[in-house]
């Protein structure tokens, strides 16, 4: 059975991103401390035991999936802003963006009973249309020990330029087996999947996501953290949710107010009181951005 890279927490940006391009995946160790996880499941606990069970094979009907951590855990946004993490997703996903986002945020649970989830590649949220292209740069933050037995996710190492119908066989599947307050990174390439869940105890583990900030989210962040939510959030953690361009006229709004009431073409800085900065469908910088590109 192949092995998943464990990088030490002191691991740098480029030290991951090296990693993932060779692998797809690698483990970063014991990245949070014991107080920090237990922060964690304290302000999302309520919220995982009202979430109900998944309804198809896929999302698992053993398996509970939880949102909108942004909006209802604070110990969650640090670990969306942790320096090294999002560091090495920017430089991993830089060839293809300008910007990147939030993707999604959801507390997965594999509850005891639960069997193996399907092989799959996370970049298919969107089809397959996008090829050439890496979308995603993932993270399952481990809330519990990630062993055999309770479900640690199955990924497969090197699988990144595989054709999408290749199935991998038994031996070139590897365990994401780590401590808890390590972090599962891996890229919307790689095959991977949950495990299967024989032991006596839930697996919990916190998938945060992040992608090109020019697609679709996998999770509606303006709906799962509104503007009344998001105004008082710091301000990168405000952009990753969206609410700033995406790049030059991409992302703008006008506020449907009466006639001379409100700005025409604005940016969504504006909804959270950030005007100056919003006003017009993009900066200079941005279009200079997209002329630099076309002049490559």
């Amino acid at each position: 059975m192949p092995q998943l890279e464990t990088l030490p927490a002191s691991a740098t940006r480029d030290d991951i991103v090296a990693v993932l391009n060779r692998d797809g995946a690698a483990i970063l160790a014991n990245v949070l401390s014991g107080a920090a996880v237990e922060q964690v499941l304290k302000e999302t606990g309520p919220y995982i035991e009202a979430t109900r069970d998944g309804r198809d094979p896929f999302t698992g009907f053993q398996t509970t999936r939880t949102g909108a951590l942004v909006a209802r855990s604070p110990a969650t946004r640090a670990m969306i802003l942790h320096d090294t993490v999002l560091a090495a997703a920017r430089a991993f996903l830089a060839p293809w963006c300008a910007r990147i986002q939030l993707h999604l945020s959801q507390i997965i649970r594999l509850r005891p009973g639960q069997p193996a989830q399907a092989i799959h590649r996370d970049r298919w949220a969107w089809g397959t249309f996008l090829a050439n292209i890496e979308p995603q740069f993932n993270t399952i933050w481990a809330l519990t020990d990630f062993t055999r037995e309770n479900g640690a996710t199955r990924v497969v190492p090197g699988s990144t330029q595989w054709p999408d119908d290749r199935q991998p066989e038994p031996g070139e599947i590897a365990l994401a087996e780590m401590d808890r307050g390590s972090v599962l990174l891996y890229t919307g390439s790689v095959f991977h999947g949950g495990g299967e869940n024989r032991s006596q105890g839930d697996r919990i583990g916190a998938n945060l996501t992040y992608s090109l900030a020019w697609l679709r989210q996998e999770e509606n962040q303006y709906l799962s953290c509104p503007p009344t939510i998001a105004w008082d959030l710091p301000r990168e953690l405000q952009d990753l949710l969206g609410y700033t361009l995406g790049s030059y006229a991409l992302g703008y709004y006008t506020p449907p107010l009466p006639p001379g009431a409100g700005p025409e073409a604005v940016g969504p800085e504006h909804a959270l009181g950030r005007s100056a900065e919003g006003e017009g469908i993009g900066s200079d910088a941005l279009l200079n951005e997209i002329r630099d590109a076309v002049r490559r």
